[in-house]
């Protein structure tokens, strides 16, 4: 973002939550069409409230895989904004003229976690062994093509040397909030998932283990202002929303890590 549009959108923005320029009904307020990565949606949702209540503006979600949501973007779809999963797919949309250079940023460090729901409490194995004892049927996680956290998900299972011999155990789903789906209806015993949807589920059951570095690459999720935004100038508020203290806060409680800015 250029730094006369990010002294615009600062100023635009502190004018909005004063009053001064728009409230839930003025004549500024803007449509803004966000992809949003599945692992993501449910702190965007309170993010998004937040935000729509302090501008008047309306933010529209779209969830799905990274992947998914970048061949989309590529072959016209009609977002403002893209909240990915990765560096990599965002950082292409700038390249190809598909997103506004310099509006790249990375807003959030996901974070992955081995979950057991039927696992008791007293349960003390680490994820290491509990991969390892493969003492279940069918292991989540997300597809690795198309899902950063399913990549990262392989790349753990690759560095603890399971990934070839779990392959017949694996249940692939087509985004993270899929592969979560899967073991929350019981249908895999276990999942490699993202870490932020199992401390948004009420309530949590079984036990859970997170799985950092350096078993995976970290998990940057960027997100970018799109070329084809219909309403740019309220969609620039909303990144820089995303950077602000109190989103920082909501972020955490939802599991995330936060970059230094």
């Amino acid at each position: 973002m250029t730094r006369q549009r990010r002294f615009f959108a600062a100023g635009f923005l502190t004018a909005c939550l004063s009053g001064a320029i728009l409230g839930p009904t003025g004549a500024c307020a803007a449509t803004i069409r966000v992809a949003v990565s599945a692992n993501f949606a449910e702190c965007c949702a309170t993010l998004t409230s937040r935000f729509e209540a302090a501008t008047g503006h309306r933010v529209v979600m779209s969830r799905g895989s990274t992947g998914r949501h970048y061949a989309q973007i590529r072959a016209g779809a009609p977002f403002d904004v893209f909240l990915a999963a990765d560096s990599h797919r965002p950082t292409l949309l700038e390249d190809e003229g598909h997103a506004v250079a310099g509006s790249r940023f990375t807003y959030a460090e996901g974070r992955l976690a081995l979950w057991l729901p039927a696992a008791g409490p007293g349960e003390d194995r680490s994820a290491a062994s509990v991969l390892m004892s493969a003492d279940f049927h069918h292991l989540a996680i997300a597809n690795p093509r198309l899902a950063p956290y399913g990549l990262a998900a392989q790349q753990a299972l690759e560095s603890l040397e399971l990934w070839e011999d779990l392959q017949s155990r694996l249940v692939i789903g087509q985004s993270a909030g899929q592969a979560w789906q899967f073991v929350a209806s019981g249908n895999a015993e276990a999942g490699i998932v993202a870490y932020p949807q199992i401390l948004a589920a009420d309530p949590v059951r079984g036990k859970w283990w997170t799985l950092d570095a350096p078993l995976h690459a970290p998990i940057l999720q960027q997100a970018v202002l799109l070329t084809g935004a219909e309403s740019p100038a309220a969609a620039a508020l909303l990144l820089d929303y995303l950077r602000s203290p109190e989103a920082a806060l909501i972020m955490v409680r939802f599991g995330y890590l936060i970059p230094e800015r």
